[in-house]
């Protein structure tokens, strides 16, 4: 009996230890084909990158669409040789007037605000002068009393001329004085006020060069102001000496203003070039090329600006427009789309730049694509996906 019991112990014990073997080398088993489904799918990700060469960058198509990313095809067409030098911008004959003083008198400046850039219509007051606090006393008031007693006696002359009892002499000079003093007081009787003479604008136009200021005396003809239409304007590019010879092949130019970052084109302006000179400027180092434009983006007359002079025509250029370019260290590159969703950077020479589009000497061959818009943010997603080279460990 006691033989029995032990023996049923030992079968209980045996059979106990086989099942938990069996679920143990089962989850074991569970364990390892889980490893193994990581393990693949790691080496089919690894796989993927292997595909692409060093140095590209992926860029995906929704963060593409996101900044508005935008390419072109490398084609070779026309572009210009381009001397790039510097100007200024002056108003055009005809489209400025200076405002000078019509009588002598302390300026005195009305509700108008006498700065530089305000606007004025033809005839407006800009201020006025006052001369009863003279010693000389109030011109309109002298004026006015002189063309009167002058008005007078050249009446009474007139009845008497006929009866000989006057010359024909001193009638004529009667009526002289008269019609001069007539004419000096026309000119301020309707521009009379309760500040004194106004002086007004003699076209539409913007104040500038403003040479006076409140309580200055000024005398008759001293300049005051100066109003611009603004409508033509010129331009001036100062050319260096050695390209005296390009002069002539100048067509048109393109130019930038300190405070935009626009790039105007002379033939999107209705401009033209005037002239150039044929020997150096009171400076013996630069040589003038004249301009003539419509103001039509608010150009500020008296500013300076870079200029590019299109020149002589180049056949079969590659360029981009300088919104593709990335500058390193003064070493330039762009990047350009190898296929889908991967980019690389470029490194390019630089040839002619004509202020919107540049020359690529090397670095790039026709049906590139090349981004012109977007390579900056491009740029800064290299630094955290840029793929290693390819290997062939797995």
């Amino acid at each position: 009996m006691r033989k029995t019991y032990i023996l049923g112990v030992l079968c209980t014990y045996l059979f106990a230890s086989c099942a938990g073997h069996s679920e143990h080398a089962h989850e074991h088993e569970h364990e390892h084909e889980h490893e193994h489904e990581e393990h693949a799918e790691a080496g089919h990700d690894a796989h993927e990158h292997d595909h692409a060469a060093a140095g590209e960058v992926v860029f995906h198509d929704e963060r593409a669409e996101a900044i508005g990313l935008q390419t072109i095809k490398m084609t070779p067409a026309a572009f210009t040789e381009v001397i790039k030098t510097g100007g200024q911008i002056v108003a055009a004959q005809g489209d400025e007037s200076v405002v000078v003083a019509t009588v002598p008198g302390v300026v005195t400046l009305g509700q108008l605000p006498f700065v530089d850039g305000q606007a004025v219509r033809r005839g407006q007051a800009i201020l006025s002068i006052a001369s009863k606090s003279l010693s000389q006393g109030d011109v309109v008031a002298r004026t006015r009393a002189a063309y009167e007693t002058a008005k007078r006696e050249y009446e009474r002359m007139a009845q008497l001329v006929d009866d000989k009892i006057v010359s024909a002499k001193d009638f004529e000079q009667a009526r002289l004085t008269y019609e001069n003093a007539k004419a000096a007081y026309d000119a301020l009787a309707d521009k009379q006020t309760e500040r004194g003479v106004s002086v007004v604008s003699p076209l539409e136009g913007y104040l500038k060069n403003l040479l006076v200021k409140e309580g200055d005396y000024v005398a008759v003809g001293q300049p005051l102001v100066t109003v611009s239409r603004d409508r033509r304007l010129m331009m001036r590019a100062d050319v260096p000496e050695k390209h005296y010879g390009a002069l002539g092949t100048i067509r048109t130019a393109h130019f930038k203003t300190p405070y935009d970052t626009t790039v105007y084109k002379l033939s999107d302006m209705h401009g033209r070039l005037l002239t150039y000179g044929r020997a150096s400027g009171g400076n013996g180092v630069y040589i003038p090329v004249t301009f003539e434009l419509d103001n039509k983006g608010g150009l500020i007359p008296g500013s300076f600006v870079e200029v590019y002079l299109l020149t002589s025509p180049m056949a079969d250029v590659l360029s981009v427009p300088v919104s593709a370019l990335i500058e390193e260290q003064g070493i330039y590159s762009v990047y350009v789309r190898v296929h889908g969703e991967h980019y690389r950077k470029q490194e390019v020479t630089l040839g002619a730049d004509n202020g919107s589009e540049v020359q690529i000497l090397t670095g790039l061959k026709a049906g590139d694509e090349v981004v012109t818009r977007g390579a900056y943010q491009i740029k800064l997603a290299s630094a955290s996906n840029a793929i290693p080279a390819h290997t062939h460990h797995h």
